[in-house]
C-alpha cells in the first residue's frame, strides 16, 4: 500500500506541474483513496512535499487551489501540518487580496450579489473588467478559487501549531484579519476563518478570584468561547483535586466535552460556578470570546465574581473539530495578588434594588468589541498572481479587529461546527474515496477545465 501511495503522489505533482486536466482528477482520487491507510510518516512526507508547489507559481492558480484542498484533507486525517499549513495561509493571503478587488470592482458595476465563486463565467470577468481593465482575468481568477482556499485554511488554523505560527507573525494575521472580515459577508467559510484567526488571538490570562483572594495565570488554546474557558477554569481552580476553590467540581463528561470529546446526551447541562468579570467591572460573557476580554497591561484580566443567579449551558465545543485545553501555570504570592486587587474594581450588588432606591448602576452591557469602522477599499492590484514583489504592491488596509460578538442573549447550545518516491504501484482497483469531514469533493467542472483554468477561458 506503502508503494502504492508513493506512485500515486508521484503522479499527482507531475500531473500538477504539467497542468494535465486529464491526469490530475484521477492523480487526486487516487491519493484521496490510499492516504488513509498508509502509516502517518508517508502521509507527513506527503504534505511536505507540497509545500514548493503552493509556495510558488509553478502550476495554474486552479490546481494550486485543488492542491490546498488535498494538503487540507490528509491534514483532517491526523496529520502534522508541518511547513505545509503557514503556506496554505500565505497562500490565501495572496489570494484573498485579489478576491477583494474582483469583489469590489462586482460592487462598484452593478448592485447585486456577486456569483457564486464555482458560478463565475466569461461574462462575469467581463462585468469587471469594465472597472478593472486588464486586471480582471487574475482577479476572477482569484476570485474562482477564494472557497478553496477558505476551506483548506480553516482546517489549517483548526491545528495549534498552525494558530502558533500565525500568533509569531501580526503581520499576516492582521492581513489574514482584513480578508476574512471583507469576504465573510458574502462566504460563509469566512466566518469560521475569522473565528480560528481570533481564537489565536488569546492564549493566556491573569484568573482572579474574588471569595478566596487569590490569583493564577492560565494558559490555554483551542477556546471557541468564554463557555469553554468557564467551564476548563472549573476544572482547573474548583475542588480538592484542583487548585481547592470552593464549590462543586465540574462533571467529568462536561470537562471532555470541552476539551476533545463528543457531548455525552446523558450529561447535556453544564451549570455555571461564577460571573465573569473584567478587572473594570463589566461583565464578560458566556458567548464572548477569550480574545475580548479587556486587558491590563496587556494582560487578559478576569475576575470570578459569586453567581448572581443560576446560569446553565449546554456542553460542547463551539469549534468540535478543535482541541482544547487549560491549565494553571502559576499562582500569584499573597502580596503579587493584593497588588493586582488594588487595580481591580470593587464587587458590586449584582441586582439593583428593584425600588431604584439603592444608587446602584443597572445591570451592565456585555463586553463586546467596538463596532469597526467602515472597511477601507481594496486598491486595484496590478500582476498579484505573478511574483511575491507584485504580490505585496499595493493591498487592502488590514482591520486590526473584528465586529463584536453575539450580546446577552440567553445561552445556546455551541454550535457544531462540521515521499513521494516514484515507485512502481502493485496493480489494484481503487476503492470508494473515504469521507472527509470539512472539505468539501472539488467543484464539478474544475478538474476538467481546459489548460487547468476556467472553462470560459
Amino acid at each position: 500500500m506503502v508503494d502504492e501511495f508513493r506512485a500515486a503522489f508521484q503522479e499527482l505533482i507531475d500531473a500538477s506541474v504539467a497542468a494535465d486536466p486529464h491526469t490530475f482528477p484521477p492523480a487526486v482520487h487516487k491519493v484521496y483513496t490510499l492516504a488513509s491507510q498508509v502509516p502517518l510518516v508517508e502521509r507527513e512526507l506527503a504534505l511536505e512535499a507540497l509545500t514548493p508547489l503552493l509556495s510558488g507559481d509553478h502550476t495554474a492558480p486552479g490546481i494550486i487551489a485543488d492542491l490546498s484542498v488535498v494538503a487540507g484533507a490528509i491534514v483532517e486525517m491526523g496529520t502534522d501540518p508541518g511547513p505545509t499549513g503557514p503556506e496554505v495561509l500565505r497562500r490565501l493571503r495572496t489570494m484573498g487580496k485579489g478576491a477583494i478587488v474582483f469583489l469590489r470592482a462586482w460592487q462598484r458595476t452593478g448592485p447585486d450579489a456577486p456569483p457564486d465563486p464555482e458560478a463565475v463565467t466569461a461574462d462575469t470577468e467581463a462585468r469587471v473588467a469594465t472597472h478593472l481593465g486588464t486586471d480582471a482575468p487574475s482577479a476572477t481568477m482569484c476570485w474562482w478559487t477564494i472557497r478553496r482556499h477558505g476551506l483548506a485554511a480553516k482546517t489549517m488554523l483548526s491545528e495549534g501549531e498552525v494558530r502558533s505560527h500565525v500568533r509569531r507573525d501580526p503581520s499576516l494575521h492582521a492581513e489574514l484579519v482584513a480578508i476574512a472580515n471583507q469576504l465573510s459577508d458574502h462566504l460563509a467559510e469566512f466566518d469560521e476563518v475569522r473565528a480560528l484567526l481570533r481564537m489565536a488571538e488569546s492564549t493566556s490570562a491573569l484568573v482572579m478570584d474574588r471569595r478566596s483572594q487569590r490569583a493564577f495565570r492560565v494558559l490555554f488554546d483551542g477556546i471557541g468561547d468564554n463557555f469553554q474557558l468557564h467551564t476548563l477554569l472549573a476544572a482547573a481552580l474548583v475542588g480538592p483535586h484542583a487548585q481547592g476553590l470552593e464549590g462543586e467540581a465540574p462533571d467529568a463528561r462536561w470537562v471532555a466535552a470541552y476539551r476533545d470529546s463528543d457531548p455525552d446526551p446523558a450529561a447535556q447541562t453544564v451549570r455555571g460556578w461564577w460571573n465573569l468579570v473584567a478587572h473594570d467591572g463589566t461583565w464578560v460573557w458566556n458567548e464572548g470570546v477569550p480574545a475580548e476580554i479587556p486587558t491590563v497591561d496587556g494582560e487578559h484580566v478576569l475576575v470570578l465574581d459569586d453567581l448572581p443567579y443560576p446560569r446553565s449551558w449546554n456542553a460542547g465545543r463551539r469549534h468540535p473539530h478543535v482541541r482544547g485545553w487549560l491549565e494553571i501555570e502559576s499562582e500569584l504570592t499573597p502580596e503579587e495578588a493584593q497588588v493586582w486587587w488594588k487595580r481591580v474594581a470593587p464587587a458590586e450588588p449584582a441586582i439593583p434594588d428593584p425600588d431604584g432606591d439603592s444608587g446602584h448602576p443597572p445591570l451592565p452591557e456585555p463586553v463586546l468589541m467596538p463596532t469597526p469602522e467602515e472597511e477601507p477599499e481594496a486598491e486595484r492590484v496590478r500582476g498579484f498572481l505573478a511574483t511575491a514583489s507584485a504580490a505585496d504592491a499595493e493591498e487592502p488596509e488590514p482591520d486590526q479587529h473584528t465586529p463584536g460578538r453575539p450580546g446577552p442573549a440567553p445561552a445556546a447550545a455551541p454550535r457544531p461546527d462540521p515521499e513521494p518516491a516514484a515507485e512502481a504501484p502493485r496493480p489494484q482497483a481503487p476503492p470508494a474515496a473515504p469521507q472527509r469531514q470539512g472539505l468539501p469533493p472539488l467543484p464539478p467542472g474544475v478538474s476538467n477545465s481546459s489548460a487547468w483554468g476556467p472553462a470560459w477561458r
